[in-house]
């Protein structure tokens, strides 16, 4: 079990955290939730001891270990991997490596045999001799080759290193483990195991995560920060969201009642407060009106944008048609005799580990490449839209988002664009603010402002999820859910592949497609070989001074 008791965190002036009371207990997982700068991975610095607090303190029960998942990708790179997921139990590696200092001495002694004795007999309590081989099972369960286990950590690329980081997080049973966005970078496979990891981990979880799709298949609970507090719900993520919206529907159909009441007892005393006869009940009136008080209700500190794509023309029965395309780029076919039809209908979902695929194909349809061979041709009613993966160059210019959002839209109108920067949660002098200086997530919303202002009528995403957060994706997919036009687009996000699109086409390793109509979900448990095929690389990454 751990605790904060009356935690307070000020940074200058501000509190980010005020008074937090919040016990976290064995056997669950708790969701750790709010909006970005709410301070959600410093309160798991909090936890874990590597941030001090202003007031109050955090408690553990004696004797438990905690175990949290680093983000320094280079911490460990003069060691092996196998060592480096051992050094989750540190008290357990330091055994280790005393024990063989002790048994590599040419000048044993009797003191040195009795050392050894007390560490052997440590060693054996806390499972030594089945250290290598828990290492190497939550290794491979992550996806790192038995192959790489004796490598060292500086010759593994970054995705293996943040596999390794989380399987020394995982490592020793920890009695507390406290997890910052560990699916990043994570295959689909690894993700599943790791979600059958806690699903069936019997001792305390605290996890933040974009993923929603994530926290719903693992959480007990949800801690939500907002206004510095943070307050506990049972349930998944989805639960608490549909639990809290009901909950501030309540409050308001309470306060209705109340302030109908009140009219009413305003209109009466008005009414007879005059009249003799009635001048009894005008008083008793008034206490009673006294005596309401109306429910504060405390909206949210959350933000959500309003993405709302309006197509300008209806689209055509004739969409796009694909003949025979390849492509291949450093020597590598990454597309082979790709040939598809889209329908007005189809919000199509591009999937597969090959992301130099997608990103290739979605270039070759926005005029940016060549095909090596084959052709394409759009309808003559559509008007596309586009979002790039690599944004970089888009934003490489001296210009204030409302100049640069200004040179796309149809209307020179300066009211006009900042109506659109609004939504999108830059308001007022926000729109003076330089691109160039502009946070990963900001990029983004930037970016689907561009496609609003545009009224297209199809619309290519390429990882538009990355770098969002959560309250900005859950406001993209439902504006994708209602969005009229054509659509297609390449994520990360399990739930947001899944809510959004009705065909599913998987570019496999050599180039080729699989085309299927059916949602992500039956796509993948329909063929499991499909399943297993698929990598992603998601780079979802929290700024919490966004």
């Amino acid at each position: 079990m751990i605790s904060a008791n009356n935690v307070t965190l000020r940074i200058g002036k501000k509190a980010l955290f005020d008074d937090v009371n919040i016990k976290f207990t064995e056997g669950n997982c708790y969701g750790l939730i709010g909006a970005n700068g709410a301070g959600k991975s410093t309160f798991l610095k909090i936890l874990s001891g590597q941030l001090d607090t202003t007031k109050g303190d955090i408690a553990m029960t004696p004797g438990q270990r905690l175990s949290f998942l680093e983000q320094d990708h280079f911490k460990y790179d003069d060691f092996p991997v196998l060592d480096t997921v051992i050094m989750g139990n540190q008290k357990l590696y330091d055994i280790m490596k005393e024990k063989e200092a002790i048994y590599a001495k040419e000048d044993f002694t009797d003191q040195d045999g009795i050392r050894a004795s007390e560490l052997e007999g440590e060693f054996a309590e806390m499972d030594g001799w089945e250290a290598e081989s828990n290492a190497a099972m939550l290794l491979n369960g992550l996806g790192i080759d038995t192959s790489l286990h004796s490598s060292y950590m500086k010759d593994l690329n970054g995705n293996e290193k943040v596999k390794v980081l989380l399987a020394k997080a995982l490592f020793g049973d920890p009695d507390i483990l406290l997890l910052d966005e560990p699916t990043n970078h994570l295959d689909l496979d690894a993700i599943a195991w790791l979600e059958e990891f806690l699903i069936n981990f019997e001792n305390t979880v605290i996890v933040v995560s974009h993923d929603r799709y994530f926290l719903n298949k693992i959480c007990t609970h949800i801690a939500d920060i907002d206004y510095g507090k943070i307050q506990l719900y049972a349930g998944n993520y989805d639960f608490w969201y549909e639990s809290s919206q009901l909950l501030i529907k309540q409050m308001k159909e309470a306060n209705k009642k109340k302030e109908e009441k009140i009219k009413e007892l305003q209109e009466f005393i008005s009414r007879f407060s005059a009249n003799a006869s009635k001048s009894r009940q005008a008083t008793s009136r008034k206490k009673a009106l006294e005596k309401i008080e109306l429910d504060e209700i405390k909206p949210s500190s959350r933000k959500y944008p309003y993405i709302d794509f309006r197509p300008e023309r209806e689209i055509g029965n004739e969409v796009l048609t694909v003949e025979g395309i390849s492509k291949t780029i450093d020597g590598q076919k990454v597309l082979d005799n790709l040939s598809f039809i889209v329908g007005h209908d189809d919000k199509i979902a591009f999937v597969g580990g090959n992301e130099l695929a997608k990103t290739t194909l979605f270039k070759i349809l926005m005029g940016e490449l060549e095909p090596d061979e084959g052709s394409f041709k759009w309808g003559v009613t559509t008007s596309q839209a586009y979002f790039p993966k690599d944004n970089s160059q888009e934003f490489n210019k001296d210009l204030t988002i409302t100049e640069w959002l200004t040179g796309y839209s149809p209307v020179k109108d300066v009211t006009y664009v900042r109506g659109f920067l609004g939504r999108m949660l830059f308001p007022g002098e926000d729109g003076v603010k330089n691109i160039k200086v502009l946070s990963g997530g900001e990029k983004v919303r930037c970016l689907l402002s561009k496609m609003m202002i545009s009224a297209s009528n199809v619309l290519l995403l390429d990882e538009p999820t990355n770098h969002l957060d959560m309250e900005s994706i859950t406001a993209l997919n439902n504006g994708l859910i209602k969005f009229s036009g054509v659509l297609l687009f390449a994520s990360h996000d399990h739930q947001f592949v899944q809510t959004t699109a009705n065909r599913i086409m998987e570019i496999l390793p050599d180039g080729s497609l699989v085309d299927k109509i059916t949602t992500y979900d039956e796509y993948l448990e329909n063929d499991e070989t499909a399943r297993k095929r698929f990598i992603y690389t998601a780079s979802l990454e929290e700024d919490e001074n966004e």
